[in-house]
């Protein structure tokens, strides 16, 4: 049976108000219109002091002033106002929270670049192997705090490239596959004719993986994720010339570095003319070279005329060209028709 002396807490006091305001509200409803006098006396209590409550429920929203009188809003009206306030409240709360949890990594790092400052020497270790190097990624990012990990990969010469096409792509294709990394690399345009590499490639972009080129990339180096980097034994050399030597560190102050400069290369790289708007590119390009009009074309491809125009302006424009022969020529130079 239920125990009579229970009674339901005040729905005020609940949402944190004071037992007074509460007192004073319920007074309001109950006389529905009154002065301030009126409530004084209700609440045997000085017209200053309550005054100054009704003040504050004023400013709540729980009761309306009309000339000189005091009208109480519904309850229901009044409660959800107070309780979406709290709301809000606790909402702010926990978006407040959930920052505070996301900035802890960048703490944590803070604080290891620190301790890396005081103990003195930077935290490198010198690795040896092709294998090594290509499975060693993948272990990074099986620990990587992040998933997938990022990881941006500047490849410099035709050997290494071609090291990495017959011997090391599929480790990271699949690990893209599994959400454990994101490849960006940046590479040479020369390599792209390079057998092997245009279908090596398309794995991994179609796996998530994204690709630019330069006409000269400065040297091999990479960054896993914020935590790792690696590092040529000479900056500018060959990885397979140096029997694929090369130096893991783990200091923020590096890895920062060198995401910046790869950052700086894939601002000035272009993206790979692969894909079906990259695909349209191409094949007007490589007609138009052929000699032949826009009408050719469209029966060519069997496209309308208005597609096949549409097709070279967004050539030009991906080029950085003004007219469709300088967009054949930088087309070419950059390894898109081969």
């Amino acid at each position: 049976m239920r125990n009579e002396s229970c009674t339901a807490s005040d729905p005020f006091e609940t949402l944190g108000l004071d037992p007074a305001h509460s007192a004073l509200y319920t007074a309001i409803l109950r006389l529905h219109r009154a002065t301030r006098t009126d409530l004084a006396q209700a609440m045997d209590g000085p017209v200053e002091k309550v005054g100054r409550q009704l003040d504050d429920l004023v400013k709540l929203g729980v009761v309306d002033e009309q000339s000189g009188e005091y009208l109480a809003r519904h309850p229901a009206a009044a409660l959800g106002r107070v309780i979406a306030e709290r709301l809000d409240r606790l909402a702010e709360e926990s978006r407040m929270i959930d920052s505070a949890f996301g900035s802890i990594r960048n703490l944590i790092r803070d604080y290891d670049a620190g301790r890396d400052y005081q103990s003195g020497p930077f935290t490198v270790e010198l690795v040896s192997g092709a294998d090594v190097l290509y499975e060693s990624v993948v272990g990074i990012a099986v620990q990587s705090l992040s998933s997938p990990m990022d990881l941006l990969t500047a490849i410099p010469d035709e050997r290494t490239m071609t090291d990495f096409v017959r011997k090391f792509a599929d480790p990271w294709i699949d690990a893209q596959k599994r959400s454990l990394l994101t490849v960006h690399a940046v590479i040479p345009v020369d390599t792209l004719a390079l057998p092997g590499v245009r279908d090596r490639l398309t794995s991994l972009i179609e796996t998530g993986g994204r690709v630019r080129t330069l006409h000269r990339v400065p040297s091999w180096f990479m960054t896993a994720g914020s935590e790792v980097a690696g590092l040529p034994p000479f900056w500018g050399g060959s990885l397979p010339d140096h029997a694929y030597n090369f130096y893991l560190v783990r200091t923020p102050l590096v890895v920062g570095m060198l995401r910046a400069l790869f950052n700086e290369l894939w601002a000035r790289a272009v993206p790979l003319p692969w894909g079906r708007r990259g695909e349209g590119m191409v094949q007007v390009l490589r007609l138009a070279a052929q000699g032949m009009c826009d009408d050719s074309i469209a029966r060519q491809l069997g496209v309308s005329v208005r597609t096949v125009r549409a097709r070279f302006a967004d050539a030009m424009a991906e080029l950085g060209t003004q007219s469709r022969f300088h967009a054949g020529v930088e087309a070419t130079r950059r390894g898109w028709l081969s």
